[in-house]
């Protein structure tokens, strides 16, 4: 018996070395151009694009071939005669002497091209046709590439690549947790993991030197461009460990990790505490390729004896290089168009300090230390300095917005794109208080480390406490965190205390875990990276979905499946879900 040959070569294979063959190819017809004595079709498959050249007769046998169909041909390798430098086989062509239609395709809803005309909800709920575009096909392509690099990265470095349980029990861990129920346990349920947090700690109390795993996690929340309710994480976990040994491991691994797949040679990574980012940005992750940080001024102003400025609860600068030659008119408009943004901003000032060194400022009424106002800021000549007073201290976290729009109105987006700037914040606050539910909560979870000349506050002060944590952020990404775990019985039970949580609860739903602590529990630290933001920042996009083979829309949907959905009675009765 005669087996079928659907292909001696892909469609992205052959080349001018190759003129004369024989040759079977299959795959998915792109384009037809019907010139009357021939018809070029360019067919597609997972690997490139052939154009194909049919006789007036052979179309005739064929009359309703059509985009998106599936045809196995038969037939030579010629040289092309207008030849396509943009594809590998655009020298070549294949004469076409037998023709068969493996299968038919409807019109499809939005053209199968590069630069396609379907929008996000289309493309979504039609994904499998999506995914044969060359964007989203290489996007996938660069993922396994990725997620290969990690593996064969990591384990070198002696790591152990271990699978974590996905039905376990619900931990508050800060974001909500997905739940299934139980048919066998009558009105009891699982809960998917928000991460392996807990599993992985436990690797480490087991003995296991060094830990990874690239995971699904799964949080009830709000979805959008940069998130999704299921996300995969590359996590880690490695024993006897402190924090600079963490940092610089994994800062040598997102090097690797560029340079390897995209040839991209990242500069050293800074590190700021999380205050210093606050002050200096009013975010935890600051975008820093453009190098604008604000100052707090009121007490330089307060030595000074500026009392108009003095008495302001908040005074902040900041300094843009290379800007002293705009006109005021133009500095008149960006004053306009950061007022528009209802930033709480009473006046802003400026000042011009010129290449020359001498002075021009709209404070000149009241203001007579320019020279050791730029020398505070640490300014150059040539740069433009602006003062910003009656920003109220609790409303420090508008100083982000201040910032992104000065860049915006400058016009420094489009250089904001061309840099990858890393940058490591650590020392965050163990705890914070919210005020909503009158308990303290995890700045990032319950099993983080203080640090070590804060402990003293722990049991009274816990608000003063910071932690051995860390976050990394490229260009105002985050694109992981994580910490060095506590090792110590008594400082993990107080902290779950501060969360409000009594000795039964404790007992309850960390019980497993605290009963580890009673058998020698390592110094150990971990960190976890979004495989997908990771991903999207090589590429220079913004939106993850188009690096998920099957995304969630932003409500959590997917489109393609309908799901969620809604459960037959018999079926909710099965479960004990029934009222």
């Amino acid at each position: 018996m005669n087996e079928i040959i659907y292909r001696t070569h892909n469609c992205g294979e052959l080349c001018k070395k190759d003129i004369g063959k024989n040759v079977v190819l299959s795959g998915w017809i792109q384009k037809l151009r019907n010139l009357g004595s021939i018809t070029f079709i360019d067919l597609r498959d997972y690997f490139g694009i052939t154009q194909l050249i049919l006789s007036k007769k052979l179309k005739k046998k064929n009359p309703e071939l059509g985009k998106e169909f599936i045809i196995k041909i038969s037939g030579i390798v010629g040289e092309r005669v207008s030849k396509n430098y943009k594809i590998y086989t655009g020298e070549i062509e294949v004469f076409v002497s037998q023709l068969e239609i493996l299968n038919y395709s409807t019109k499809p809803p939005f053209l199968i091209e590069d630069q396609t005309d379907g929008d996000e909800v289309s493309r979504m709920k039609y994904r499998y046709l999506d995914i044969r575009r060359n964007p989203i096909k290489n996007n996938l392509k660069l993922r396994h590439k990725i997620s290969l690099e990690i593996r064969n990265f990591l384990s070198k470095n002696g790591f152990l690549e271990i699978e974590t349980p996905i039905l376990i029990n619900h931990t508050p861990e800060g974001a909500r947790s997905f739940v299934v129920p139980s048919r066998i346990h009558s009105r009891k349920f699982y809960s998917l993991p928000q991460s392996p947090q807990l599993f992985k700690q436990l690797l480490m109390i087991g003995g296991i030197d060094r830990y990874f795993q690239i995971v699904k996690c799964f949080r009830d929340e709000d979805a959008r461009s940069d998130r999704q309710i299921e996300f995969t994480q590359i996590d880690c976990e490695m024993v006897f460990v402190n924090v600079n040994d963490i940092l610089s491991f994994f800062e040598n691994f997102i090097k690797h990790i560029f340079k390897e797949v995209k040839n991209i040679q990242l500069e050293p990574f800074k590190r700021i505490s999380y205050s210093d980012a606050i002050k200096m940005y009013g975010t935890d992750t600051p975008d820093i390729q453009i190098d604008i940080k604000f100052l707090e001024l009121k007490d330089f102003f307060f030595k000074r004896n500026s009392f108009f400025l003095k008495k302001k609860e908040f005074t902040m600068g900041v300094s843009i290089p290379n800007r002293s030659h705009y006109t005021c008119e133009k500095i008149n408009f960006i004053i306009e168009q950061i007022k528009q943004k209802e930033l709480e901003i009473e006046t802003i000032f400026w000042l011009k300090y010129f290449p020359d060194k001498t002075f021009f400022s709209s404070m000149n009424s009241f203001m007579n230390n320019e020279e050791d106002l730029v020398k505070y800021f640490k300014a150059n000549p040539g740069d433009l300095l602006f003062i910003f007073y009656g920003i109220k201290t609790e409303k420090k976290h508008k100083l982000n917005q201040l910032r992104l729009e000065i860049i915006h109105c400058l016009n420094l987006i489009e250089k904001r794109k061309k840099t990858l700037k890393p940058l490591w914040i650590i020392d965050f606050p163990l705890l914070e208080w919210n005020e909503n539910i009158q308990k303290y909560k995890p700045f990032h979870h319950p099993f983080t480390n203080p640090k070590k000349e804060d402990v003293h506050f722990l049991e009274h002060f816990p608000e003063n406490v910071r932690s051995q944590s860390y976050d990394l952020i490229i260009n105002g990404v985050e694109i992981g965190g994580g910490s060095i775990r506590i090792h110590n019985k008594n400082i993990q039970n107080l902290i779950l205390k501060h969360l409000g949580l009594s000795t039964k609860e404790i007992q309850s739903q960390f019980g497993f875990f605290i009963n580890a602590f009673e058998y020698g529990v390592p110094p150990h630290g971990g960190i976890a990276f979004g495989l997908d933001r990771l991903i999207s920042i090589l590429e220079g996009k913004e939106n993850i979905k188009e690096f998920i083979a099957f995304p969630k829309n932003n409500s959590g949907k997917d489109l393609m499946i309908n799901a969620p959905y809604f459960l037959e009675k018999n079926k909710l009765k099965e479960l004990n879900l029934l009222l």
